[in-house]
């Protein structure tokens, strides 16, 4: 500003006060916000655009710069989606490179800007996934990494995008709950996966026989890689550090699964690294570390101390200024502007008083016209000199500028260096301090408890907010299937205790009647023993009584011959003496049999008591265990009808989400096939035949309730299927029909809710009649069946014959058009002269060369489609093969339509822009045109082909010539349109100072109007190819055999 000062007062004549151009603040931010927002795009296109080469360094610093400016992304994304992303690969693959530099280096916000585009960037990587070679497939798996890397911050918002955290920052994220360790441990194996993905992927899509990585195509590929080893070598290090972690609080059986996981995951790491390291590029830009030979022995608490972080050093960058010129000649996709000092305004520079404007030659004011014309001169040297000035300004300030970026770039790798050094610091301190954490743990323990009471509830709240609003349905759904299998369980259970005490009590009365009858048999055979023993003895008593008798009569005899019988007196005293003692010893051996039968009697007495009293004890028991199992039974046979009443009403709350999901302005963006409603119709019968077996069990034998309550449960899935599939097959049919079919299935679910509804009662259950619902469904599959593409009704000749007669139509329309291209160059030459005769023969030569390499194409189409025929139809004939492979018979159709299409379309408009009516970018759009149509019969042909077949080679040669030939045309047009408007030169000699300045603002809003309108076709052809692409799925059958809506 000093230079400017300076200059300006060694003006002899400054300006007058009058004549300086008065600004506010407001339109100084303004034009500040839009010098940046211009630089910002500038910056942006040459960093994304479709050359094959890496991204420079310089374009993406300045993106990032951006992003800290304006803190957020706003900018970056309002440049990039109008970006064709979605039709060129390379321009995808540059834009995800730079993405992920700012999810890297910019501002904190980026991520939270850009997670509104993440719907956008799923279906970009889905469409980009289709491909299956070249930079298609890279572009989906980077497009999965970034979505990943977006979700991981927005679930972990403590990690930044660079990754870059303490061991105290890691510790903090998980808020030391072992929960949130093992969770966070998933998301970074996740995450680290997908980094991984694309490193695979980059790998095997060159060929590392050659020196791929010093090529421009190569270093495209490998430039992204940087930020994927960054990410690794935290990722990395973080991961053994949780596991260390985790193995010290939770037993090791439980991580297995995570060490397998890291296991694989650290050799793909290391073989990545190993291959990286090796390679050219990678020397000059990064210092890739090297990780152990072993992974780390996480069962060892001690391996710990033994880990070393992988560091990555990125050296200072050197960029040369004729590379960068090099490149920026080759960039001609996004124009380089020049530096334009920003002229003033009439209105601002002279003011809109005519009283006070000294050029207002229509108002006298005193002054001659030499000295308005002196005036004139001095103000224009002195603009002059100003300009010199500010350009000798900006000259200066860009070489401070690179300058300054040179020391920036020295002390960022300082800074590299110096962090490096401080995290091994860091490490050797924590192995120090190992000891002094270990006495102070107790305290901290103290402390942190006390500090993560309010963390806990918060994250108790956050985690109910989190996963309630997520898994609600999906949880109610899985609840009360949960609790209908536990109650189905339960019962079984209750079941198999009551059949066990049933056993139990039969096997106790068994044993019960055994014992007592073997107790009455033991008493009746002792007291049979006693009784004989007394009679024993009875018996004798009564011979020794007539022993007795007998010696009595003999004494008496004896004493009546004492005299005979005094000689054997004394013998006959003495046996008296022994008798007399027997006797008394028989009588006392009587008395005590006689106690020992009443003892025995009096034992047999008690036993049959006590025995009678043990049958009472064991009949009651049994009892008992009889009405417990008849309580049991009922309650059984209560749960066995709440289980299917539960299951019923759930059934009741299924069909009803599917009809609320019929007003929900959200289901009107899905769509479904008819084929798919067809199935789904035809699954929903079969299941009815299935439940009315199943009730039929149920009814004969009240035991099969589970296979009712399975069968009650997939119909009314199926059910409730059929309705949401059947509303959004009806968005993508004529109105008439999509009412009819909209109708068809609410009245089909109000008749499963009916049938539903008869089943949930007892006394109805037998008598629910399903010929409504049945009646319901056979109207929605009959509709399904009409809605069916027509393509799919074609006859087996009909199939056959067409495809051999848009074959024969494409080649007779592609050789009418080469004969109309050859008449219009013979008119032309006998009419036009000069540039015009130059540039009409050389457009319609081009289009003769177009002409001639589809000619070409289409005859190795021919010959592939013959030999595809001949080696996959055995011992079918041609036409039979055609319909069965029908899908890839539409396609060749299709795709021959449009090529014989294409080919008249561009004649038509080559003869237009001879003729002089026409216009250049239709014949160009026409070109693009044919280059798809081709593309497609390519693709159309080639997909049932072998690999070696010597025809698809031919087939891809000519494919590589109709897009030279294609591009050949776009460049004629170009140049043959530059040549025509050359002639037409801008003469502004004759105006007036006012008349230019009006002639410039007449421009500025021609400008702006077609910028508006540029915008709206944009807009408008989006739609229309939305459109064509899904009148062409419902056309021809695509996505019939998916299984789900759109």
């Amino acid at each position: 500003m000093d230079r400017v000062k300076s200059s300006m007062q060694q003006v002899p004549n400054p300006i007058p006060k009058a004549l300086i151009r008065r600004t506010g603040g407001a339109n100084s931010l303004e034009l500040e916000k839009e010098n940046f927002e211009r630089g910002q795009a500038v910056s942006i296109n040459k960093a994304i655009n479709t050359q094959e080469v890496a991204v420079k360094e310089k374009h993406a610093r300045t993106c990032i710069l951006g992003t800290h400016h304006e803190k957020g992304a706003h900018t970056f994304w309002a440049a990039v989606n109008r970006l064709p992303l979605s039709s060129n690969a390379v321009l995808c693959w540059k834009f995800c490179h730079v993405f992920h530099k700012l999810l890297r280096d910019g501002h904190p916000n980026v991520i939270k800007d850009s997670m509104r585009n993440k719907a956008d960037l799923s279906d970009m990587s889905r469409m980009w996934g289709h491909l299956s070679e070249g930079y298609g497939k890279l572009c989906s798996i980077y497009l999965k990494l970034l979505i990943t890397k977006m979700e991981f911050h927005v679930k972990n918002p403590r990690f930044p995008g660079n990754l870059q955290m303490s061991n105290r920052q890691l510790d903090e994220a998980g808020e030391n709950d072992v929960n949130n360790f093992f969770q966070l441990t998933v998301e970074m194996f996740d995450y680290l996966e997908c980094e991984l993905n694309l490193f695979l992927g980059v790998f095997s899509s060159l060929d590392m026989s050659r020196s791929v990585s010093v090529t421009a195509a190569g270093q495209c590929r490998l430039a992204p890689l940087i930020q994927v080893i960054l990410d690794s070598s935290h990722l990395y290090d973080y991961t053994v550090k949780l596991l260390f972690k985790l193995h010290s609080c939770l037993p090791a059986d439980t991580l297995q699964g995570h060490r397998d996981r890291f296991q694989e995951q650290f050799k793909k790491l290391k073989s990545l690294f190993y291959r990286s390291s090796n390679l050219q590029y990678f020397k000059r830009l990064i210092q890739i570390p090297q990780l152990p030979e072993n992974p780390p022995n996480f069962l060892r608490a001690s391996a710990l101390s033994e880990h070393i972080s992988p560091v990555v050093v990125i050296p200072a960058e050197s960029s040369s200024p004729e590379t960068e010129h090099m490149v920026d000649l080759v960039d001609t996709d996004v124009p380089v502007q020049p530096v334009a000092v920003v002229e003033p305004r009439f209105d601002d520079l002279f003011g809109t008083s005519a009283a006070t404007d000294p050029f207002n030659f229509n108002n006298q004011n005193g002054m001659r016209k030499d000295d308005k014309d002196r005036l004139i001169e001095q103000l224009t040297r002195e603009i002059q000199a100003l300009r010199e000035e500010l350009e000798s300004f900006r000259l200066e300030s860009g070489r401070l500028c690179q300058a300054l970026r040179g020391r920036v770039n020295e002390l960022e790798a300082e800074l590299a260096e110096q962090s490096h050094l401080r995290m091994q610091a860091l490490g050797e301190s924590e192995f120090l301090r190992a000891e002094l954490d270990d006495l102070r743990r107790v305290k901290e323990d103290t402390e942190k408890e006390q500090r993560s009471l309010t963390e806990i509830e918060r994250k108790a709240v956050a985690n109910e907010q989190r996963y309630v609003k997520l898994k609600e349905k999906y949880t109610e759904l899985v609840q009360s299937h949960a609790d209908l299998l536990r109650k189905n369980a339960e019962v079984t259970r209750q079941m198999t205790v009551a059949r066990a005490a049933q056993d139990e009590v039969d096997s106790v009365r068994r044993e019960m009647q055994e014992k007592v009858k073997a107790a009455q048999e033991a008493a009746e055979r002792r007291e049979q023993e006693q009784v004989e023993q007394l009679q024993e003895l009875q018996r004798e008593l009564i011979s020794s009584r007539a022993e007795l008798d007998t010696l009595k009569s003999t004494m008496a005899s004896s004493q009546q011959s004492s005299e005979e019988l005094s000689s054997q007196l004394s013998t006959v005293e003495s046996e008296k003496v022994a008798l007399a003692g027997s006797l008394l010893k028989k009588e006392e051996e009587l008395a005590g049999l006689g106690e020992e039968l009443e003892r025995v009697q009096s034992s047999l007495a008690s036993e049959r008591e006590s025995g009678v009293k043990t049958a009472e004890a064991l009949q009651n028991q049994l009892n008992e265990k009889e009405s417990r199992e008849q309580a049991l039974e009922s309650q059984l046979v209560a749960a066995r009808w709440s289980t299917l009443q539960g299951a019923v009403e759930e059934a009741e709350r299924i069909v009803q989400d599917s009809l609320a999901q019929l007003d929900d302005p959200a289901h009107i963006s899905c769509t479904s096939s008819a084929d798919y409603l067809a199935s789904r119709c035809q699954a929903s019968l079969d299941c009815m035949d299935r439940l009315h077996s199943a009730r039929d069990g149920y009814l004969a034998d009240n035991t099969g309730v589970s296979e009712l309550v399975r069968a009650v449960t997939h119909l009314a899935h199926l059910v409730g299927d059929t309705i949401v599939q059947g509303s959004a097959t009806s968005h993508m049919v004529p109105v008439e029909q999509a009412d009819a079919l909209s109708d068809s299935v609410k009245a089909c679910g109000a008749e499963a809710l009916a049938l539903l509804g008869q089943m949930k009662e007892q006394e109805s259950l037998a008598t629910a009649d399903s010929a409504t619902l049945r009646a319901a469904l056979d109207g929605i599959l009959a509709t399904a069946e009409k809605l069916r593409p027509r393509g799919l009704e074609l006859q087996q000749g009909e199939l056959g014959d067409l495809v051999e007669q848009e074959m024969a139509a494409t080649s007779a329309a592609v050789e009418s058009a080469a004969a109309r291209i050859e008449d219009m160059l013979n008119k032309s030459r006998a009419v036009d002269t000069g540039v015009k005769m130059e540039v009409n023969e050389r457009i319609l030569a081009s289009c003769t060369d177009l002409m001639q390499a589809i000619k070409e194409l289409v005859l190795s189409s021919k010959d592939l489609q013959r030999d595809i025929v001949d080696s996959g139809r055995g011992a079918a004939s041609m036409k039979e093969f055609y319909v069965k492979n029908s899908r890839w018979t539409e396609g060749l159709i299709s795709a021959s339509k449009a090529v014989g299409w294409g080919a008249t379309v561009m004649v038509d408009a080559a003869d237009l822009v001879v003729q002089g009516k026409g216009k250049y970018e239709e014949l160009m759009v026409c070109s693009h045109e044919i280059a798809a149509s081709t593309a497609q019969l390519v693709a159309a042909s080639k997909v049932k082909a072998d690999k070696d077949n010597a025809n698809l080679g031919r087939l891809k040669l000519a494919s590589k010539g109709v897009t030279q030939a294609t591009a050949g045309v776009v460049a004629s047009t170009k140049s043959g349109k530059s040549q025509i408007e050359e002639k037409d030169t801008m003469d502004f000699s004759s105006m007036t100072l006012t008349q230019i300045k009006r002639q410039e603002m007449d421009s500025q809003v021609s400008v702006l109007e077609l910028e508006t309108k540029l915008q709206k076709e944009r807009e408008r052809l989006g739609e229309l190819r939305k459109k064509h692409y899904e009148l062409a799925g419902v056309a021809e059958g695509w996505g019939e055999e998916d299984e789900g809506t759109g």
